[in-house]
């Protein structure tokens, strides 16, 4: 067998954070929901069945989590700190993909959710 892509994903987790340009978006917050995709070479767990041969989904989990914490105005800045922190904390990712959505944007359209993606890679 060859594996040509593994990937951990953690699809649509839901935070209550305070990012936003207006004043109330900082006061009160807003649900986002958070997505990762992070490429990594889990071979050697698919054969041990140990940890150390991946990532803990749990762990990816937490460092989300924690960037949530920090209230930004930019949903872009935000996603950013996102992929620079689990670059730093996870040396094996070799691919990113994030997404931050806020849902209901009080932008005066009828729209579920508004957001950004980023999709990087390791240098």
């Amino acid at each position: 067998m060859t594996i040509t892509t593994s990937t951990i994903l953690l699809p649509q987790m839901k935070f209550h954070a305070y990012h936003g340009v207006m004043p109330q978006e900082r006061l009160v917050g807003a649900q986002f929901i958070v997505s990762v995709e992070a490429t990594v070479h889990f071979t050697k767990a698919i054969l041990t069945d140990q940890l150390d041969g991946t990532i803990s989904y749990a762990d990816i989990h937490q460092v989300v989590k924690e960037e949530m914490s920090f209230p930004s105005a930019l949903l872009e800045h935000v996603a950013g700190r996102i992929v620079q922190r689990l670059f730093k904390d996870f040396p094996t990712i070799e691919f990113l993909k994030v997404e931050v959505m806020k849902q209901n944007p009080p932008m005066g359209a009828d729209i579920p959710a508004a957001g950004v993606r980023i999709e990087a890679k390791r240098d």
